[in-house]
């Protein structure tokens, strides 16, 4: 996932559109949060997981701020 893409993520995506952020697959991530390992704060909302993007762009070390300038 490149960097406009990441910058044009709602306040929250999916675990798949995590997974792909961070690299990894549907699968390795779920696997993860199970785990407890997942590497930002996940939210669980009824039936669904969603992640913070703010979160992503933090763990992935992109400035929303400075780069949308």
């Amino acid at each position: 996932m490149g960097l406009e893409e990441l910058l044009a993520l709602p306040a929250t995506v999916n675990v798949t559109t995590a997974g792909r952020a961070l690299g990894i697959g549907r699968d390795k991530a779920y696997e993860l949060i199970r785990s407890g390992q997942f590497p930002v704060r996940t939210l669980p909302l009824g039936g669904t997981i969603r992640v913070p993007t703010a979160e992503l762009w933090k763990i992935l070390g992109v400035n929303a701020r400075a780069e949308r300038e």
